[in-house]
């Protein structure tokens, strides 16, 4: 969910009657009262790393447990991107972070750009999320730097997070069980509050989408318009739909090569070769570690073949470099697969906050297992539902109320967007959601595009429009013909030695 567990290593996941009935009173009170908030939030002047720009930082204290409002509190960190006319608009732009477990924060800099015009009129909002970035942040050990051996062998990593759980529950912060999406944009309206805005627009990406339909169902007529880029509703049980949705992109991926004539030649056996690699696991292998640059031998499992393969399928231009990575480790050489699927993971703002990640996934999706009616994958099968069931096993779970599964016809317009080639949140979640949004909502599916729509070029113009249209009817719909034509990337192919040899003749000839 930018973006639904992708990193490596850590992100292979990624009483009685009475008592239950009080647990869950409490929760339904808390997530039924409105935020409030007494004081107006006061914000001095601040850099962040990657932009430029002087920014405006702040923070409000919050209730850990909402139900205890005098109890345990809580610090909830923004940013604030100030518009740059004087005339601005009263309506800022709040921009909710995927993961779950992303810091909205550390991703400001790479998404600014994209918003660049829309900053113009408009305030820009980035809320650390409870549990991520410096929001009582749930943060477990870094793993990325372990050698390859402890860092993919499931039995480590899962006594590596229930180590994490247990220093987690220690801090004065580590009441596991408040870290839920309900009670999350509660913080997000006394942000609202205390900014003295009348109105958010939200921008959801991944399971900042998640976020932003429980904001839009709590909190209605604070929201003037919405983005859902990658739409991972909340009746979207995460483990589950990894399985059949990674296979699906997976065999897209297969099909195209084998339907490109380029990539056909090149590769003429390609799916042969990547059933003989699941064939062939477990096996010793022996490769550079993708950040130390030290050789290792380890032993190779299904599970983290299959990770190596989902993560670069999250972005066409790297899932273009996938038939070329799976011949070359048929061939027994894995550099290439392990390097792509540490590409993703490796930038500070990927990072996810593993307890804030476990937190909510452990609450909203893992009870509903049983419940999925998804049929598992031919190539990656139970792998991701068997890993969060262990890991939640002994994770504190939120309770969750009932109509947080729901989704109320929007009150407000609302823009979907869907990549047909994305491996997390393909375009049949966005398809529902919109469903259930009814008649203000409008879904748009870029065929060839990835996890993340927004991103696109054209699709910049698209958003400023939807947002900075002055009434309802006038921003939907909108026209994404120009995204919707964008073609697959071809596949890469490596230079071949007869190319090289004359590559090399043509430069000493011009020298």
């Amino acid at each position: 969910m930018k973006r639904l567990a992708r990193q490596r290593g850590r992100q292979h996941w990624t009483s009685g009657l009475l008592s239950l009935t009080m647990a869950a009173a409490a929760a339904q009170a808390a997530t039924a009262s409105p935020a409030t908030t007494a004081e107006r939030a006061t914000t001095q002047a601040c850099r962040v790393e990657g932009v430029p720009n002087e920014l405006q930082c702040g923070s409000i204290k919050r209730p850990l447990d909402p139900s205890k409002p005098q109890g345990t509190q809580i610090d909830i960190h923004f940013l604030v991107v100030p518009a740059m006319a004087r005339n601005k608009q009263p309506d800022p732009v709040l921009m909710l972070a995927g993961g779950p477990g992303q810091s909205a924060i550390s991703v400001a800099p790479m998404v600014l750009p994209r918003l660049a015009r829309m900053n113009n009129r408009r305030d820009l909002v980035f809320i650390d999320q409870r549990g991520t970035g410096k929001s009582a942040p749930l943060q477990c050990a870094d793993a990325s730097k372990l050698p390859l051996a402890e860092a993919l062998d499931r039995a480590a990593m899962l006594k590596r997070l229930e180590q994490c759980r247990i220093e987690l529950s220690q801090l004065p912060h580590g009441d596991l069980t408040q870290y839920s999406s309900s009670i999350a944009v509660q913080d997000f309206e006394a942000v609202r509050q205390a900014l003295g805005a009348p109105q958010w627009n939200l921008i959801g990406g991944s399971y900042g989408t998640r976020a932003a339909l429980e904001y839009q169902r709590q909190f209605p007529a604070q929201v003037r318009r919405t983005v859902l880029d990658g739409v991972a509703p909340p009746d979207m049980i995460l483990p589950a739909s990894f399985s059949v949705d990674g296979q699906a992109a997976l065999d897209a991926m297969l099909d195209f090569c084998a339907k490109d004539k380029s990539c056909a030649q090149q590769f003429p056996q390609l799916r042969q070769e990547w059933q003989g690699l699941l064939q062939s696991l477990p096996r010793s292998i022996s490769v550079k570690h993708p950040l130390t640059g030290q050789a290792e031998r380890f032993t190779l499992e299904r599970a983290q073949l299959l990770q190596a393969v989902r993560t670069p399928l999250y972005a066409p231009a790297l899932a273009a470099a996938l038939p070329a990575a799976i011949h070359a480790a048929h061939l027994g050489q894995f550099e290439g697969l392990l390097g792509l699927s540490g590409s993703l993971g490796s930038a500070k703002s990927m990072k996810l906050a593993e307890g804030m990640h476990f937190s909510v996934v452990c609450a909203e999706d893992v009870p509903r297992l049983a419940q999925a009616s998804d049929k598992p994958g031919a190539d990656f099968g139970l792998n991701d539902a068997q890993l969060y069931t262990q890991v939640c096993k002994n994770w504190p779970r939120a309770t969750v109320p009932p109509a947080f599964y729901s989704m109320p016809p929007a009150q407000s317009p609302v823009l979907l967007l869907s990549g047909g080639a994305d491996p997390a949140t393909p375009p049949r979640h966005g398809e529902r959601a919109a469903k259930a949004l009814g008649a203000k909502a409008q879904h748009i599916v870029v065929p060839e595009a990835g996890h993340g729509v927004m991103g696109l070029g054209c699709m910049r113009e698209l958003l400023f429009r939807f947002i900075d249209a002055k009434t309802d009817s006038a921003a939907l719909p909108q026209d994404a013909s120009c995204a919707i034509k964008i073609p697959r990337p071809p596949a890469f192919l490596p230079v071949q030695p007869q190319q090289q040899q004359q590559a090399a003749a043509t430069a000493k000839e011009a020298s």
